[in-house]
């Protein structure tokens, strides 16, 4: 452009050499310019994700920091690679994997900035110090600044035995490469000073912490402090690197007295397995005499009285910023440190706290509560001063003329009510008598026939040798039938919950589209079928304020029935929008064996099933109606469907506001 305006007013000089002169002068300016911003362009940002169990946690930060960062102008190319980190188990390979990933960026290819998102990802990266390049700028979040460098050389089955020191992160040795992000500052002092101030005869700290990276250096942690500022305390580490989900529980009962329980992690035990709310409530049931706090908020609610904890939060955004402030000011990273220390925050169990007679006042201001009911008061009191004004106004000259009236009309409606609750109370008893007896049979059949299975196969190893391949059989077949004991356990506790009010639900915004499409690859992954999976939508992104866990549940096992229902056909889950109605539908359709129209609703009792000879204790789509009735839906089997089976259930799209409020 420079040019051009050049040549135009070539004319007005008086010679032609000084037109030559800025000619070339411009000319070689416009073509370092073009270089500089054309090498801009092509750098990258190198997103490295753990991909831990939370994906869905990190998922939610990648999409918000692409946001941000292309809302704030942004123009580095982005980048992801996932670790595919799972249990502390498989830690031996994460170098590997950081150094396979670190290698396809060298060069013409090393990108400007590296975020590295999850504990795995970030202590995989400062624990090879001969890959780290001084002059790429990193950021990181979603860990904490305590963790263990991993060693070199480990195996599998060293790291089950390993016990490392706790690391610093943030020390001059190992920070002086980390140029900012958002990091957690778990507090153990903190937390054992408040379990000796509410127990002061503790003696005892069992440490619950799961087979992890974080698991394995929150565990490291607390050993370092404990030793150097409790001597007096016996620790008592419950490992999931050691025990299985059945062993810890066996590990909690025979817990000595004075002792209180301190919650890190649990996620993932010895055995890989992955495991979700329902094993914290099968530790709590285990332990119900022991004060239970938490480290960072699991079990708070249900189980914990409370802790210090992290301020969890979504950081793609203000990762997203201080990218950008970085890229706009390219000494900043020299001028001031832009790590951010998550601040902690104390919790508690509001209801667990009136059991020990304490009070709200009795601690510091930013303490928030968790399990706290507004008062009638707060929740009704606008309503209550105009009944009170109207009443007032209105009532007062005919109040000492009805007095009588109302006090006789008052008696006889309670006389009449007391009759009728009474009458009803009756009718309830008897019916809880039977559905006892009922679901006592049912239940004891249904363990039954795993229980056996297990136990006959065993006693069939034990006793008699064979070859590998036979014994590989039974232990197939043990291991399908402990699942399945598992899944009737799980079962029984959810409606038992349900039916006891103890079941919560936390809602929150979330795409139900990309939640449906992870539910489907997850049952791709884990559920060898011959079926094809379909999803079909006209949106590519629908958010819904809702239960993530709970909506994951029905759909899993709505999917799980076409499954099982199901062989080499096709399985179509829909989703579609109904705004006049408020509602969203869910339709799972299926070409498989079909139900017939006479059992169409009786299915949705307990312990029906359409043919009694398949596995499952037929409580699956009982939870489902349960739920979904939950949240105001509903959920029915569409009877015009012919070439199988099609069940449909609707999700508000905008939730009552006293229902949030009552189930969070």
């Amino acid at each position: 452009m420079l040019i051009i305006v050049l040549i135009y007013f070539c004319p007005m000089f008086k010679t032609n050499k000084y037109c030559i002169f800025l000619l070339i002068f411009f000319t070689c300016f416009d073509a370092f310019y073009n270089k500089i911003w054309a090498s801009e362009s092509e750098k990258q940002i190198l997103i490295i994700s753990s991909y831990n169990p939370d994906s869905h946690i990190t998922a939610t930060n990648i999409t918000a920091f692409m946001d941000e960062y292309s809302a704030l102008d942004g123009k580095n190319h982005i980048v992801i690679e996932n670790m595919n980190c799972r249990s502390f188990s498989e830690a031996h390979l994460w170098k590997g994997r950081m150094r396979t990933i670190l290698n396809k960026y060298k060069g013409e290819k090393k990108p400007e900035f590296i975020i590295l998102l999850g504990q795995e990802a970030w202590a995989t990266y400062f624990s090879q110090q001969d890959y780290v390049s001084s002059d790429i700028t990193v950021l990181s979040a979603m860990g904490s600044r305590n963790g263990v460098i991993l060693p070199d050389n480990s195996t599998k089955y060293s790291l089950k035995n390993w016990m490392p020191e706790s690391v610093d992160f943030l020390s001059p040795q190992i920070a002086k490469h980390l140029n900012g992000g958002f990091v957690f500052d778990y507090d153990i002092d903190s937390n054992i000073k408040l379990i000796l101030e509410l127990y002061p005869e503790t003696k005892n700290i069992a440490f619950i912490s799961d087979n992890t990276y974080g698991g394995v250096s929150i565990q490291a942690f607390a050993r370092k402090e404990i030793s150097e500022k409790y001597p007096d305390l016996n620790l008592i580490l419950l490992d999931g690197r050691h025990h299985t989900f059945y062993s810890i529980i066996k590990e909690l009962t025979q817990l000595p007295e004075q002792t209180a329980i301190l919650i890190a992690t649990w996620r993932i035990d010895e055995s890989d397995s992955y495991f979700l709310r329902n094993a914290i409530y099968a530790m709590m049931g285990a332990t119900a005499h022991i004060p239970a706090f938490t480290l960072s908020t699991i079990g708070l609610g249900y189980w914990a009285i409370g802790g210090v904890t992290p301020n969890y939060q979504d950081f793609g955004k203000n990762l997203a910023r201080q990218v950008r402030r970085l890229q706009v000011d390219k000494n900043s990273a020299c001028k001031e440190n832009l790590v951010t220390l998550i601040n902690n925050v104390l919790r508690f169990d509001y209801s667990k706290l009136q059991q020990l007679n304490l009070h709200k006042s009795d601690f510091p201001d930013g303490t928030i509560f968790v399990n706290k009911r507004p008062s009638l008061y707060e929740l009704y009191k606008y309503w209550l001063w105009g009944a009170v004004f109207f009443i007032f106004v209105i009532i007062t000259a005919y109040l000492v003329l009805l007095y009588f009236y109302h006090r006789a009309k008052k008696l006889n409606t309670a006389l009449e009510l007391s009759e009728v609750n009474l009458r009803e109370a009756k009718e309830r008893a008897e019916e809880s008598d039977r559905l006892k007896s009922a679901f006592l049979a049912n239940i004891s059949h249904e363990i039954r026939t795993p229980l056996n299975a297990i136990v006959g196969f065993s006693n069939v190893l034990i006793t008699e040798e064979m070859e590998k391949e036979e014994q590989q059989t039974f232990f197939d077949i043990i291991n399908t039938n402990s699942e399945l004991l598992l899944r009737i356990i799980n079962d029984v506790l959810d409606i038992s919950r349900m039916e006891t009010d103890k079941f919560f639900f936390s809602f929150e915004k979330s795409d139900i589209i990309e939640l449906t499409k992870q539910v489907i690859i997850l049952i791709k992954q884990t559920k060898k079928s011959t079926n094809e999976i379909i999803f079909k939508s006209e949106f590519e992104r629908l958010e819904l304020v809702t239960d993530v866990r709970r909506l994951q549940q029905v759909i899993i096992n709505l999917l799980l029935n076409a499954i099982k229902f199901t062989e080499n056909g096709t399985i179509t889950v829909e989703i579609i929008v109904d705004k006049p109605n408020n509602n969203v539908t869910f339709a799972i359709a299926d070409t498989g064996i079909g139900i017939p129209i006479e059992k169409q609703r009786l299915i949705f009792e307990r312990f029906e099933k359409t043919n009694e000879y398949t596995q499952g204790t037929g409580l699956g789509l009982a939870i489902c109606e349960l739920i979904v009735e939950r949240w105001g839906g509903k959920i029915w089997v569409d009877p015009q469907y012919n070439n199988g089976a099609k069940f449909i259930f609707t999700h508000p799209i905008e939730l009552p506001s006293k229902l949030v409020q009552q189930t969070h």
